[in-house]
């Protein structure tokens, strides 16, 4: 070999490793930044190159996907969109994901490593794995009964078994479509501007992301707290309790709309909802004890996921004598998720114990097995057991002989707590209307069900708003339909005790 053929040769190795290095730095070293830029066509289209997985209630899908014909092949469909789309979310190919669609995107799409059946030949082959379904925990007739019950008005339903923390039902109203943000072009996003748009805010999941003066719902936590802490031996005995009761330290007086309220017992100023008797309860509980009981029902918790983020419910730490009594009556800056009551009235129907609340039942793959399950756990012992028979006794006293009759259920054990939230600068706003429950059969030790209804109701007039009025009859429906459901298969039995 002559020297300009070895020189040729040399060069020629070396441009082979130039080319060689360059291949291995594009494809290791800048593989994340190429798969993350937007002008990476490639991603989209082996994306929706074949249908996704989908979310199950019960044994029917609540969505699908379509044959577009198009580069983006399979375009997400939602048969009942507006029925479910507080616990779907979304998938777009334009806006990405939420709720469940986000959250499950790994099963859906088919990307999850927890997907494949044989997961070495699919490391090996590089084959994409089909998505697998995510199954919910929602019970169909109950989720029906929240959204008929609420029949388009502003306001959201949340439900929960209280033995296990399965949510039962999600309800926000009023609703939108996702179908109709799937796929891509003009349609799409007039449609988006429309709903993003909407003063209504359809697209918002009142049941978990908006949070809510509690109002008289409230006085089941300052009621536990005073219980707890032996402010309150006998609910059966008179306070004292002035009427209208002056808030500590101001020149404002408190009311109430019920008369008989001056030094009522707590069992009667429960049933009737005296503001005067729980604002003075936790005026003379303190800051301290009001908070750290509502901290232990689940209030500004972070970190709660169903598996979808919540919006936190709070109770100010940092409060005067004055504002420790309205926050004790669910005013003040207290706010909460109607996920959260639901949580605060199922704790009370299952002994004290309050379960994590979660939205997936079980995920299996294309071919149908089982890849992972939840697991119910205790979230927090929000009260003993000996406080939750008592407040189980006050609860149901509102059902039996005060403001929460709508919500009666013949041969069924229902406790109940209405309520009637100002809210607006001065409040000034129409009041929103609330009503937490639990119901069991009469032969049973635990709650079956814990319902939480809210409802806006802008167009009623400011008269007529009543917890038990506007929100009581939708918590019946969604009750009666968990109590005429079968029990889940596998249902888990709490442990006995406090």
């Amino acid at each position: 070999m002559n020297r300009c053929m070895r020189h040729a040769a040399v060069f020629c190795a070396l441009l082979l490793t130039a080319v060689l290095v360059n291949t291995a730095r594009v494809q290791v070293l800048q593989a994340g930044e190429f798969t993350g830029n937007p002008a990476n066509r490639r991603i989209a289209i082996t994306r929706y190159q074949q249908p996704r997985g989908n979310i199950m209630v019960g044994d029917r899908r609540v969505t699908g996907s379509r044959f577009t014909g198009g580069q983006l092949r399979y375009e997400r469909t939602y048969p009942e969109g507006p029925l479910y789309a507080p616990v779907t979310g979304f998938a777009s190919q334009t806006y990405g994901a939420t709720l469940l669609e986000g959250t499950e995107d790994g099963v859906l799409s088919g990307t999850s490593g927890t997907l494949a059946s044989a997961p070495l030949w699919q490391e090996l082959t590089r084959a994409r794995q089909r998505g697998g379904d995510v199954h919910t925990t929602i019970e169909p007739s109950a989720q029906q009964a929240a959204f008929a019950g609420l029949a388009g008005r502003r306001g959201a339903v949340a439900a929960l078994d209280p033995a296990t923390g399965r949510i039962l039902a999600l309800v926000s109203s009023p609703s939108y479509d996702p179908s109709l943000l799937s796929g891509t072009g003009t349609a799409v996003g007039a449609a988006w501007n429309r709903l993003t748009q909407d003063p209504a805010q359809p697209m918002l999941d009142r049941a978990i992301r908006q949070t809510y003066p509690p109002g008289s719902t409230f006085k089941v936590v300052t009621a536990a707290a005073a219980l707890q802490l032996g402010l309150v031996k006998d609910v059966m005995a008179p306070t004292d309790s002035p009427d209208p009761y002056r808030l500590q330290g101001t020149l404002v007086d408190l009311t109430n709309e019920s008369d008989g309220c001056r030094d009522a017992s707590v069992y009667d100023a429960f049933r009737i909802s005296c503001n005067t008797v729980f604002a003075k309860l936790g005026t003379d509980l303190g800051p301290h004890g009001v908070v750290d009981q509502a901290q232990r029902f689940g209030f500004n918790d972070t970190r709660l996921r169903i598996p979808a983020g919540v919006a936190k419910s709070t109770v100010d730490t940092a409060m005067g004598p004055d504002q420790v009594g309205l926050s004790s009556i669910g005013q003040f800056d207290t706010t909460a998720t109607p996920l959260q009551m639901a949580m605060v009235a199922a704790a009370v129907g299952n002994g004290g114990r309050l379960m994590r609340p979660y939205l997936v039942d079980r995920v299996t793959n294309h071919s149908g097995m089982t890849v992972s399950t939840t697991r119910p756990s205790l979230l927090h012992q929000a009260v003993s057991g000996d406080t939750a028979r008592q407040l189980q006794m006050l609860m149901e006293a509102v059902v039996t002989d005060g403001t929460g009759g709508n919500a009666a259920i013949p041969g069924v054990v229902v406790g109940g707590k209405t309520g009637t939230a100002q809210h607006g600068l001065a409040n000034v706003g129409t009041p929103y209307a609330w009503f937490i429950s639990y119901a069991k059969p009469a032969t049973a030790d635990h709650a079956t069900v814990a319902v939480a209804v809210v409802v806006e109701d802008a167009e009623a007039q400011r008269a007529d708003i009543s917890g038990g009025g506007n929100a009581a009859p939708i918590a019946k429906a969604v009750m009666q339909a968990v109590l005429r459901s079968p029990a889940p298969t596998g249902e888990f039995s709490p442990p006995s005790g406090n």
